[in-house]
């Protein structure tokens, strides 16, 4: 019997399923059992090929070969891991190997992945899919079980293929449009401009907001507070005129002519999908996206306590109604609800969960049967972890219910609305506590109260958070919920866009560039229409080449349009500082280390950090950090408390100095006591005492 293939997206993966399936570890580059060869890939192992990659003109950056639209594109290796790629080929070709799993994370990007490197390889031996939720051992084996054939997820590969293709004629092309006409590196792309778009809108609110004072009145009996029922809320411009109006009504009789009550049942909110978790991090815990991702991804791949993150659902097939009750036994250690809901007989009360319909290429967020560490955890984690079992626990939980009154008071020919709310069962909402001194209105039929002046003040539009923009991008369906974060890294890393508190902004960069692009790709209505296009593709109702050729005609109009216009563009990051070398003025640049400054002429290739870098190395005078210096010889350490030089060594200089344990471990070799100190020792301590 043959053995399969089994490429994970990550060696962690790859080392869980060796646990699993009993194979064990060949050096450092797979795992094997008698049926498995297990390996991994480092996320994408391929990419499409760039353009200098298909014809030799268009590697320079000229708007003479624009549009690029090539018949085809193809792959090619990433070269920091083509190692990997070349482990992966060998395993395919053993002689033992009679068919290969595709084990990569189950959506669109994953599926890419595993294809790419098998496409790559012209693999002709049998390929399936491994498609699973979570990374329980108890789901790791029913999915080794219930291996599919990778030809039923073609549809999936096929979008992901089209959506990358997409993206390199739409993003390729428009960015070099923009910065060889402005002479500036400037980014767009079909899904990150229309999201930059969105941004800039809510700023424009902010920024062209202008607030007013106005003046509320109420009417108080008792504890209670009633609205005066106005058609403009903002009716009183100056107190004087609040004044005037209560004074015609000081004195007189209000009629209760109105008794209204309601009882309302509210059953606990559904559990999170990816996008709606990171909303709730960011206003909770002001966590970007990324970090949010980056956690949710841990609990589920390294502690295996929540199921598959990047999910855009939130319903739970109904085939895991029977995984429930062994759920809450796995919370039962962890929250004391989890045993008051098992002693219940583990009922879901939040029936509407279960929804085949609504489910697609994964479920909801929930914890999974592995019981969770708490001790293992890192405090994000277990906020993260809190948030997730919270919405569970809630599907057990009796709804909450409550009684609102609605009491109108006239005067005169004035109203006045009270309101009040009584709970009347907490249930799935733990801290909601009963309402004290609330009126009998039923009771009432007049009264007479007292008059309140409130001083108001408009509230200004806000900038969008991480947590509102993702809504926003969900609305339009601007990239998936595994592909939204980066999306917003990315316009923050090409400094198109920047972080102002908890919320973010359009920099003047990024201004300039929504009106050098078309409308139709800043707005969120086209790409939204394509995103819909990418579904449909994915489920085998849309024709690729059809949605691809609609691209390559709109690429064409986009970069004719760069062309053609006649928009001026100033560059935000030209300092006064001049270049050494050409005397052309330098620019400022953000990067991962710090700002630099380059030179603006593209044929000049100096460049030097703003503000000097700290280093590890010690002052032997003060024991500060010292700076490293770019100086006209090369760079060297300088204090910038003491003001004293360091030369830096090289890496044989490096070498050949001993580090302070090396020194003690051969200080402790050849000092081992004897009756004779041998000539060696002694020479080492003297050499010690003299440093």
């Amino acid at each position: 019997m043959g053995k399969k293939l089994i490429v994970t997206e990550k060696p962690s993966v790859a080392k869980d399923y060796a646990k699993i399936l009993g194979a064990k570890a060949k050096g450092k580059d797979f795992f094997e059992s008698e049926r498995y060869l297990i390996t991994w890939a480092y996320g994408h192992l391929l990419t499409l090929k760039l353009p200098e990659d298909l014809k030799p003109e268009w590697k320079t950056w000229q708007m003479e070969t624009l549009p690029m639209i090539p018949k085809e594109i193809g792959i090619k290796p990433l070269p920091k891991t083509h190692r990997q790629l070349k482990v992966i080929g060998n395993l395919a070709k053993r002689k033992d190997v009679d068919g290969a799993i595709i084990a990569t994370d189950a959506g669109r990007e994953g599926e890419a992945v595993g294809r790419y490197i098998f496409e790559w390889l012209r693999f002709a031996k049998p390929l399936e899919r491994l498609w699973i939720s979570s990374q329980t051992e108890k789901a790791v084996k029913a999915g080794f079980a219930q291996l599919k054939p990778a030809k039923n997820y073609e549809n999936l590969y096929q979008s992901a293929v089209a959506r990358g293709k997409a993206d390199w004629l739409v993003g390729l092309n428009v960015t070099r449009a923009l910065t060889v006409k402005y002479e500036d590196s400037l980014s767009a792309g079909r899904v990150q401009t229309p999201t930059l778009n969105l941004v800039a809108q809510a700023q424009e609110k902010m920024e062209k907001f202008i607030p007013t004072t106005y003046y509320s009145v109420a009417l108080v009996y008792g504890n209670a507070k009633g609205r005066l029922q106005s058609k403009n809320p903002q009716r009183f411009k100056e107190r004087q005129e609040a004044e005037d109006f209560i004074a015609a009504l000081q004195g007189k009789i209000g009629q209760v002519t109105k008794v209204e009550q309601k009882t309302k049942s509210q059953n606990a909110p559904l559990p999170y999908d990816l996008t709606e978790l990171q909303q709730v991090a960011n206003s909770l815990y002001q966590y970007s996206a990324k970090k949010t991702l980056n956690l949710v991804q841990s609990l589920y791949e390294t502690h295996k306590i929540v199921s598959y993150p990047r999910t855009d659902s939130k319903y739970l097939p109904q085939d895991l109604a029977s995984t429930m009750k062994e759920r809450l036994q796995a919370l039962a250690g962890y929250d004391e609800r989890a045993k008051k809901y098992l002693a219940q007989g583990a009922q879901v009360k939040q029936k509407a969960v279960f929804n085949d319909k609504k489910v697609t290429d994964h479920y909801a967020l929930i914890p999974t049967e592995e019981r969770p560490r708490s001790e293992k955890l890192s405090t994000d984690e277990s906020r993260i972890y809190h948030l997730i079992l919270e919405r569970f626990l809630g599907l057990f939980a009796e709804a909450y219910q409550t009684a609102k009154t609605t009491a109108e008071v006239q005067i005169g020919s004035e109203t006045f609305v009270f309101t009040q709310e009584e709970v009347l069962a907490a249930g799935w909402k733990n801290d909601a506590t009963v309402a004290k001194n609330s009126l009998d209105w039923q009771g009432i039929k007049s009264l007479k109260g007292d008059f309140a002046i409130t001083k108001e003040l408009t509230s200004a539009p806000r900038l969008l958070s991480e947590g509102t923009l993702l809504a926003q991008m969900e609305k339009y369906n601007l990239g998936t919920p595994a592909t939204r974060a980066e999306i917003i890294e990315k316009l923050l890393k090409s400094e198109l866009m920047e972080r102002r508190g908890n919320g973010l902004a359009v920099t003047p960069k990024g201004k300039q560039l929504l009106s050098l692009v078309n409308p139709s790709l800043a707005s969120p209505e086209l790409t939204a229409k394509w995103e819909q296009s990418l579904e449909a593709i994915a489920q085998g109702k849309e024709d690729p080449k059809k949605f691809l050729k609609e691209i390559e005609d709109a690429t064409r109009k986009l970069v004719s349009e760069i062309k053609d216009s006649k928009e001026t563009y100033k560059d935000f990051s030209l300092t006064t500082k001049i270049c050494p070398e050409c005397g052309s003025q330098l620019k400022e640049r953000n990067t991962r280390d710090g700002k630099i400054y380059l030179c603006s002429n593209s044929e000049c290739n100096y460049r030097r950090r703003k503000e000097p870098k700290v280093s590890n190395h010690r002052c032997p005078q003060c024991h500060k950090k010292m700076e490293i210096i770019d100086g006209k010889n090369g760079a060297f350490f300088k204090c910038k408390f003491c003001g004293i030089t360091e030369k830096i060594p090289d890496k044989q200089e490096r070498k050949k100095k001993l580090s302070k344990q090396e020194e003690r471990r051969l200080l402790k070799k050849y000092s081992q006591e004897e009756e004779l100190e041998s000539p060696l020792a002694a020479a080492l301590k003297a050499a010690m005492k003299e440093q």
